[in-house]
C-alpha cells in the first residue's frame, strides 16, 4: 500500500538534530533527524540523506566516486571524510540511485514523513568533473524515489536551481541554511511560500536573531542552531526559533 504524501505543517516550527537526537523543544512540531536515528513520536519527521556525497565511514565502490587528477576520490573541502558521487552520466547516476533507494526504504520504514537531501551543489566542488544538470538529473530520480515510498521531498540548499528546474525536480519544500546570513531567501520563498526551513548558525550572524525574525524575507520557521548541532546535552548547544520573536516581526 503506498502512503499519501504528507505536506510539511504550515506552521511548522522546527528543530535540526543532525548532531544527534534528544528530546525537541516545547512547541516544536518539525524535527530533522539523520536517516540513524529514529523519528521523534507525534511529530512530522523529516529524515536527512546525503543524497550527493558519501557519508563518513560508509565504504562506496570507487567507480561510483569522483575521481581527482591523481585517480583518487575527490573530497569535500569542507567536509574531508565525504566524497562525491559521479552522477555524470544515466548509467552512473541509475547506480548510485540504487543504492540510496535503499537508505530512503528505510526512511520510510522507519516513520518518517519526508526527506531531505544535501549537497545538491556537490557540482560546484567537482573541479568541473559534474554539471548543473547532472545535479537537476539525479535529483529528479531521488525526489521519484522518495515520493515512490509516500516521502515528500525537500531541496537543501542550492539557491541558484531556477524555479523551472525546481517544477522539473519536483520538490515539496525546502531546507535552506544560513539564508539571512547570504540574503538568500526570497530564492526559497519566492517559489516555496512557508514551507521553507532555514537555520541560522549562531557563530556567524548577519544581525542579532530578534532582528533577523523581525527582518520580512526571513522565512517563518527559521531556527537558530549552534554550528556543530550538538544535542541539548552537549556543551555548547544552541536552540531558538523565531516563533519566540514573533512579536517582532508584526
Amino acid at each position: 500500500m503506498v502512503r499519501t504524501l504528507k505536506p510539511l505543517p504550515s506552521d511548522a516550527v522546527a528543530d535540526y538534530q543532525l548532531g544527534g537526537a534528544y528530546d525537541p523543544p516545547a512547541g516544536t512540531n518539525v524535527v530533522v533527524r539523520d536517516s540513524t536515528a529514529a523519528p521523534a513520536l507525534g511529530l512530522y519527521n523529516i529524515c536527512y540523506v546525503n543524497g550527493f556525497q558519501t557519508q563518513p565511514g560508509v565504504a562506496w565502490p570507487p567507480r561510483l566516486l569522483v575521481k581527482n587528477s591523481k585517480g583518487k576520490p575527490l573530497v569535500d573541502p569542507d567536509w574531508p571524510d565525504e566524497h562525491l558521487f559521479d552522477i555524470s552520466s544515466e548509467k552512473l547516476r541509475t547506480a548510485v540511485l540504487e543504492r540510496l533507494a535503499v537508505t530512503v526504504a528505510d526512511c520510510a520504514r522507519a516513520g518518517f514523513d519526508a526527506v531531505e537531501f544535501d549537497n545538491l551543489d556537490s557540482f560546484t566542488r567537482s573541479k568541473g568533473a559534474l554539471k548543473h544538470n547532472d545535479a537537476v538529473a539525479f535529483a529528479k530520480l531521488l525526489v521519484r524515489a522518495a515520493h515512490k515510498q509516500g516521502l515528500a521531498a525537500g531541496q537543501k540548499n542550492t539557491p541558484q536551481l531556477s524555479d523551472r528546474e525546481r517544477k522539473q525536480i519536483g520538490f515539496d519544500f525546502a531546507v535552506s541554511e544560513e539564508c539571512h546570513r547570504y540574503g538568500e531567501c526570497s530564492a526559497y520563498t519566492r517559489f516555496y511560500g512557508d514551507q521553507v526551513i532555514n537555520i541560522e548558525y549562531v557563530d556567524d550572524l548577519r544581525a542579532s536573531f530578534a532582528d533577523i525574525c523581525g527582518d520580512p524575507t526571513t522565512p517563518r520557521d527559521t531556527v537558530l542552531r549552534d554550528r556543530a548541532l550538538k544535542s541539548a546535552q552537549g556543551a555548547g548547544y544552541r536552540y531558538d526559533h523565531c516563533v519566540e520573536h514573533r512579536s517582532v516581526r508584526q
